[in-house]
């Protein structure tokens, strides 16, 4: 097929009678860097210091503040990695943050708790509709066609940095 914007489709993974969500091919410039601005709920991937793609985002129902232990509702903030890929889901596609590293797990163990885990950037729930806004236990979430593209943009291994 085709190639658009760096682009081209490669077809749904299957589910049954649906196609599932579609996995495009990127050819584009490298995704070197991801950048959370968690206040102003926007997503960027860079190529270097140049903006690539800007998204809005959803965070977890909890959004203010650092995440500290499992069931906060809070979105980490830091530096962490992408550190694995779901083509199926239960949030149509995502992508794996490296959330709790070796600070996190001591701060939570500092307050007896766990820090929790599966912080991922990822689409619209499969199961249920996503009510309001920072509705995720603690994930960056954004539109299902969006993820499509995040998906084949970025790869294992890109830096995520979370700011508040």
């Amino acid at each position: 097929m085709g190639s658009i914007d760096g682009f081209s489709q490669t077809g749904g993974v299957g589910f049954g009678c649906s196609s599932g969500p579609r996995i495009r091919r990127y050819n584009g410039p490298e995704v070197t860097r991801i950048q959370v601005q968690k206040g102003d709920r926007r997503m960027y991937l860079l190529h270097h210091s140049k903006v690539l793609e800007a998204y809005e985002i959803e965070l977890g129902f909890a959004p203010a503040g650092d995440k500290k232990v499992e069931g906060d509702g809070k979105t980490p903030e830091g530096r962490y990695f992408i550190d694995r890929r779901n083509p199926r889901s239960s949030f149509y596609l995502s992508l794996g943050i490296s959330y709790p590293n070796a600070q996190d797990r001591a701060e939570a163990a500092a307050l007896g708790q766990s820090p929790g885990g599966d912080i991922f950037i990822h689409g619209q729930p499969n199961l249920f509709r996503a009510k309001g806004d920072d509705w995720t236990a603690g994930c960056i979430s954004v539109e299902n066609r969006e993820m499509e593209d995040i998906y084949a943009m970025v790869r294992i291994g890109t830096p995520i940095d979370i700011l508040a």
